[in-house]
């Protein structure tokens, strides 16, 4: 496997702990969730079941029974149970005729979709958790779910049978630059980091997605392939992903629409008025959604100001598409050629590219030597001014970072000396701030140093940071 240390350690020791524990693991579709447990504990995988998408409660308590079925023949004669009172009763039976001192692994994939109305499924689970599992020593049981909300509400905050039972959840998040460069290296792909950004800022982390790639193309035939040919793969993953996901799912992709065509990114009240929605629950209960599963990203607003937190779609994937995949399919076989050489896709890649550098943060404040300084980041809008990273320093330090997305050394002239000076002063005056202001940019090739840039810029970071593995 690549990458994963964390969650791969976590679940090894898990593994050898003294007593039963429950585990819950999430995350988008595609990201890996099933590989990752079936990888880990291949050999002590004692049960393995995967709800049913859209099925009925009878169709859901089948595809259970007949894996218990498949692993004795102690059931080989019964019927389907009725139930899943029934249904877990069994799976006690089965359990209890195992040997051996190790750990009995149980894995319950896509466990929202066991959960039909009027099932009564999380009922009679948590029994068996309580009633069964925890009574001894040798039970791993690990639920897996696409459906973040369902999997945060229903297992990691449950306040039924289940509250204060987790041993701990795994959010399984896409791969960084660092994993997603290993995992092209796993293939014999040695592109440059520059190439490898050009493809993540198009298709981000999914392994899924990756694992697509093809060494022989470059990433320009690659994307064309993936994207754009005929029956391409990613073509139609937009719609299957988001349906899948979320009930009414119409509304979920109102937001995300609304959000892919902000540059800047939007506030809550922003986002109502563009989207006609209400206020409301529903409305929170969307967005919260689309947090949890990785597609919307929220950035606090400088000194804490509600109000002026930003939302911005922060899948790479759903930005592409959105931008440049539909209505797209079909033409011809050098459309991304074409399109990734015009200037409106070095715009549209640099704000991506922003969206990558906040998802690492703490290869910047690495690089920036200041990852044992306490620090707060945010983002601050004033009157004519936008800053997307600032990092407020316990030292009584500000960074001001500023992402640039260009083929070639990045040059500062005297308009964008300006900007970049007009920029901070309203940042100082707005907020009175009485914090040393430093700018950081990071650029692809650094910065071209003249005597703008010796002028202004107080740290010149190049993207290769953002490759580094952290500890």
């Amino acid at each position: 496997m690549v990458g994963r240390i964390l969650e791969i350690n976590r679940l090894q020791e898990s593994f050898k702990s003294d007593f039963s524990e429950l585990i819950a693991v999430y995350g988008r579709r595609r990201i890996g969730k099933t590989y990752l447990i079936r990888n880990v504990f291949a050999k002590y995988i004692k049960f393995e079941t995967t709800g049913l998408y859209k099925g009925s409660p009878e169709q859901q308590i089948g595809v259970f029974f007949r894996e218990l079925q498949q692993r004795t023949d102690r059931f080989s004669k019964d019927s389907i149970p009725s139930n899943w009172e029934q249904a877990f009763e069994l799976l006690k039976k089965y359990l209890n005729g195992l040997k051996g001192k190790n750990k009995k692994v149980i894995f319950i994939d896509e466990f929202p979709w066991f959960d039909t109305h009027k099932s009564d499924f999380i009922k009679y689970f948590g029994h068996f958790w309580n009633s069964y599992c925890e009574k001894r020593k040798d039970i791993l049981l690990i639920v897996c779910g696409s459906a973040a909300s369902y999997m945060i509400k229903n297992i990691v905050t449950n306040r039924g049978s289940l509250y204060a039972r987790l041993s701990y959840s795994i959010r399984l998040l896409p791969f960084s630059l660092y994993e997603t460069k290993l995992y092209l290296q796993s293939k014999q792909i040695r592109w440059s980091h520059y190439q490898i950004l050009q493809l993540y800022t198009c298709i981000g982390g999914i392994p899924h997605y990756l694992s697509k790639i093809k060494k022989e193309e470059s990433v320009v035939q690659n994307i064309q392939r993936l994207c754009f040919d005929q029956n391409a793969d990613l073509s139609t993953e937009f719609k299957i992903v988001f349906e899948s996901l979320f009930d009414h799912s119409e509304t979920h992709h109102s937001i995300v629409r609304k959000l892919g065509a902000s540059r800047a990114g939007m506030t809550r009240d922003e986002l109502i008025q563009k989207t006609g929605f209400t206020g409301g629950g529903f409305f929170s209960k969307v967005l919260e959604e689309l947090i949890a599963s990785g597609f919307v990203s929220e950035y606090p607003a400088y000194r804490n100001k509600s109000k002026m937190t930003l939302f911005r779609l922060s899948d790479e994937y759903s930005r592409f598409y959105l931008k440049y995949i539909e209505g797209n399919n079909n033409q011809g076989k050098n459309f991304w050629k074409t399109m990734s050489q015009q200037q409106s896709y070095l715009s549209w890649a640099g704000y991506n590219f922003e969206t990558v550098c906040l998802k690492h943060i703490d290869n910047i404040k690495k690089a920036l030597g200041i990852e044992g300084i306490h620090s707060l980041c945010s983002s601050w809008t004033g009157n004519g001014a936008q800053i997307d990273l600032l990092i407020d320093r316990k030292d009584n330090w500000i960074n001001i970072c500023e992402m640039k997305f260009y083929n070639s050394e990045y040059i500062i002239d005297k308009s964008e000396y300006q900007k970049l000076r007009d920029k901070i002063q309203r940042f100082t005056e707005q907020t009175a701030s009485k914090a040393t202001i430093a700018l950081t940019l990071i650029t692809i090739f650094g910065v071209k140093n003249n005597e703008y840039a010796q002028d202004i810029v107080n740290d010149n970071l190049k993207a290769d940071l953002l490759f580094e593995p952290l500890k």
